[in-house]
């Protein structure tokens, strides 16, 4: 799982393919469903372990000061360290 540490928010949540996904982080399948609404200024992140009971999610918003995160019942902390995981292993 390569981490992509450096790179923006809103640079990591545009790897998220639009729709449903499947992703391998640290050998565990994930399915990732990223929707973009607002014209582009808000992204809903969604993602679950597949087979078992691990899920996260957050919201971006993209404003003119630059993208905020919004995590829903998680630590940003979590939404961002799977954001640069997934960001590694969609393959850029």
């Amino acid at each position: 799982m390569e981490q992509q540490p450096d790179r923006p928010l809103d640079e990591l949540v545009g790897q998220i393919p639009e729709g449903w996904s499947r992703v391998q982080l640290s050998g565990e399948s994930w399915g990732v469903t990223r929707t973009t609404r607002a014209n582009g200024k808000v992204v809903t992140v969604s993602a679950e372990r597949l087979g078992g009971a691990e899920r996260l999610s957050a919201n971006v918003w993209i404003t003119t000061d630059g993208p905020l995160l919004r995590p829903c019942e998680v630590p940003a902390d979590a939404v961002l360290d799977f954001l640069r995981s997934a960001a590694g292993e969609y393959g850029t």
